[in-house]
């Protein structure tokens, strides 16, 4: 398949979680595109920003 995984789907443990499942990463992806196409996408952000920004700071893996 010619799509890799990025650090972020790896740093989120989606790799190890889904047995590097590639059509399961996409779908989750697609997934996450249409929660950003709803009504409440503001806040889903500021919630995903508020998780990832802390993954990042603390090196965490999930």
């Amino acid at each position: 398949m010619l799509i890799e995984p990025g650090g972020p789907v790896a740093k989120s443990g989606l790799i190890a979680l889904t047995g590097d499942d590639r059509a399961v990463i996409l779908g989750a992806l697609a997934e996450i595109a249409a929660r950003l196409r709803s009504e409440d996408s503001e806040q889903t952000i500021l919630l995903w920003r508020r998780r990832g920004k802390r993954m990042f700071e603390n090196n965490e893996t999930d």
